[in-house]
């Protein structure tokens, strides 16, 4: 337990001493967690295996939260083959990084007038890589697990607490796009 509970707490604390900032540096932080993620891999494969061996689909994990300045940290279990539906994130910035597996994430640029959405590119990640994006109300994104047998695991750093979002469908071949909005489903705490 104390291998666990030593990395889940320097997750934590990389997190919050980035965002003590209103707009924190996200590559700065990316770069930490990379950092660290590279040097401690075995460590934190050790402490999060388990949640790679549930097999109950896709899973969000509060690993950490905080008030002031808002910061949500949470370790996403992604399914072999799982994709989310396009999202957003309610306006918050984000961080998100690979902690074991391979994720293909997808970004979207949102026009809420036409009601669009157009894909302006795709980022792959690895183990210790991490993308992020800005606190704006025109970003949506897609993501994907790339093994078809393995589930992935992923950390995501939010700018406050992401409870609901918008989740968008295409019914047609048009460029229409409707939003349907969605709870966040956290399935347990970790603990440092």
């Amino acid at each position: 337990m104390g291998k666990r509970s030593s990395i889940i707490k320097t997750l934590r604390d990389i997190a919050f001493d980035h965002a003590d900032a209103p707009v924190p540096d996200l590559a700065s932080m990316a770069r930490d967690f990379g950092s660290m993620l590279h040097a401690r891999h075995a460590e934190v494969d050790e402490a999060l295996g388990a949640l790679r061996q549930r097999r109950r689909g896709f899973e969000r994990w509060m690993l950490a939260e905080r008030a002031t300045p808002a910061i949500s940290v949470l370790v996403m279990a992604w399914p072999p083959g799982y994709a989310t539906p396009v999202h957003d994130h309610g306006g918050l910035w984000g961080l998100e990084a690979t902690l074991s597996g391979a994720l293909e994430v997808e970004s979207f640029l949102k026009d809420p007038q036409l009601e669009s959405l157009r894909s302006i590119g795709r980022t792959w990640l690895g183990p210790g890589d991490a993308t992020w994006f800005e606190g704006t109300d025109d970003h949506a994104h897609r993501c994907r697990n790339l093994s078809r047998h393995d589930t992935a695991l992923t950390l995501h750093v939010y700018g406050g607490d992401l409870a609901q979002y918008l989740a968008y469908e295409q019914p047609g071949p048009s460029d229409h796009w409707i939003a349907r909005p969605r709870q966040s489903i956290i399935a347990g705490r970790l603990t440092a």
